[in-house]
């Protein structure tokens, strides 16, 4: 097993300070490998990114003109909740890319969290991935049968392209001519086989969340979820006690309605997250 070092390309997500894939700025103040680990005795503090989200809910629910019973434990929680069942969900416009320099011998790798939380691909042995190769090559021989064999090089479209890949794909597989990769106990990336040169270039593909270049549509749809939540979390609170003691017969609590209101936003929010903005599922070749 092995850090890997990072290849000249860099990582889009951040800014490289060091020599391993580790050692790297982040732009954004979103991490979601931060996300949800705080607990009850920690000093909360928000980054900029948060406190804009902790702003709109607060001023969606009255304040300063009424009080809000909530602490910023609370608030921290509705927000890491709305930012991790955004990232599982968020388009493809979130994709980032990281190389690293693979080595001779080794195929075990060990990647940050934000990275290997949100892999959707990894390009390696790269000069195997293309289709059309010189004269004499496996992949040219393949193509030529195959054509040959069905086609006759007659009404060949773009279907017909992509069968041909789809199948080109799962040969080198079997022959063991093509670079695959698994991720293992969602900590190390396993690459097969094993490298033979140094360096040789790994490309990560994997999404992130980044609050400097998100969409504003993105970044409401964040605010509107965690202030469902902090409704939610309101609700209950309120919900223990009817009324409070006062004069004119004192103050009557909107607990239940704040948990309904909670409910019907959640879930029409839901909605709009996998209808609108999911993106589809992608075909997966073998």
């Amino acid at each position: 097993m092995a850090i890997p070092h990072i290849a000249n390309f860099g990582n889009s997500f951040g800014i490289a300070s060091g020599v391993t894939i580790f050692d790297t700025v982040h732009k954004g103040e979103i991490i979601t490998s931060n996300l949800g680990t705080q607990t009850i005795s920690d000093i909360v503090e928000f980054n900029k990114f948060e406190e804009a989200v902790k702003d709109f809910v607060l001023a969606r629910l009255g304040y300063p003109t009424v009080r809000v019973e909530l602490t910023p434990f609370q608030i921290k929680t509705a927000i890491d909740e709305a930012i991790i069942k955004f990232s599982y969900h968020c388009p493809m416009w979130t994709m980032n890319i990281a190389v690293f320099n693979a080595s001779c011998g080794i195929g075990l790798y060990e990647l940050p969290s934000y990275i290997i939380d949100n892999i959707n691909f990894v390009a390696y042995q790269n000069g195997l991935l293309g289709a059309l190769t010189q004269a004499g090559t496996l992949e040219s021989d393949f193509f030529i049968k195959y054509i040959t064999d069905f086609y006759a090089f007659q009404n060949f479209n773009i279907a017909d392209y992509y069968i041909f890949q789809t199948y080109l794909e799962m040969v080198r597989k079997v022959l063991g001519q093509d670079g695959f990769w698994q991720v293992i106990n969602n900590r190390y990336l396993n690459l097969t086989p094993t490298p033979q040169y140094t360096p040789e270039p790994v490309i990560v593909e994997y999404r992130a969340l980044d609050s400097n270049t998100i969409h504003p549509a993105y970044r409401n749809w964040i605010q509107r979820y965690a202030l469902a939540l902090s409704k939610r979390i309101l609700g209950e609170i309120r919900g223990k006690y009817q009324s409070l003691p006062g004069p004119q017969g004192g103050t009557t609590l909107n607990g239940p309605q704040l948990i309904e209101q909670s409910e019907r936003e959640m879930e029409k929010l839901d909605e709009e997250l996998l209808n609108n903005m999911e993106e589809p599922s992608l075909p997966i070749i073998y």
